[in-house]
């Protein structure tokens, strides 16, 4: 019985893997004002990302390799969707004090052109109820949160382009 209960916690993310969040006017999710830096050193506030199209927001860490390969397949494909869509990515590293210097590293490695900010005391993170990383938010043009993914396995990026898609073709 203890086994049964334990392979059942380990496979709670995985059912739970993609929800969509309702937008009705009743149940509108927007998302919180939290002051976090990029990693230019530039304060924003998560309340106004100032993008006129949908935003993808992607929790992520240098030590999650998923995290990693999500953001590197979205990165393959973020120029054309930006040209079909508009769509802005912000990844949002949880990386604590300690290793937050590894993600300008990173991500200057990588040539990203995302907005990458820091959240190295997880108050963003909380505030969204991230448990774990990968965790991929979408929001409309109007900042309500209509699509929530977690975790990653090739394609994802896919589903997420056609959750974008949808948004843009209203």
């Amino acid at each position: 019985m203890k086994h049964l209960f334990i392979a059942f916690l380990i496979s709670l993310p995985f059912l739970a893997k993609t929800q969509l969040i309702k937008s009705d006017s009743l149940d509108v999710k927007k998302v919180p004002s939290v002051l976090l830096k990029d990693i230019n050193g530039k304060e924003v506030n998560t309340a106004a990302f100032g993008f006129s199209g949908p935003v993808v927001i992607s929790f992520w860490a240098t030590w999650c390799a998923p995290c990693k390969k999500e953001l590197m397949a979205i990165h393959d494909l973020y120029e054309e969707w930006q040209t079909e869509t508009g769509v802005n990515l912000v990844a949002v590293s949880i990386d604590d004090e300690k290793t937050k210097r590894d993600v300008i590293t990173y991500v200057n490695g990588k040539a990203w052109d995302y907005t990458v900010l820091l959240d190295p005391n997880g108050d963003f993170k909380r505030s969204m109820g991230v448990n774990n990383v990968p965790h991929t938010f979408l929001l409309d043009k109007n900042g309500n949160i209509v699509y929530t993914h977690n975790n990653y396995a090739p394609g994802d990026e896919e589903k997420l382009y056609e959750e974008i898609k949808k948004l843009t073709s209203e």
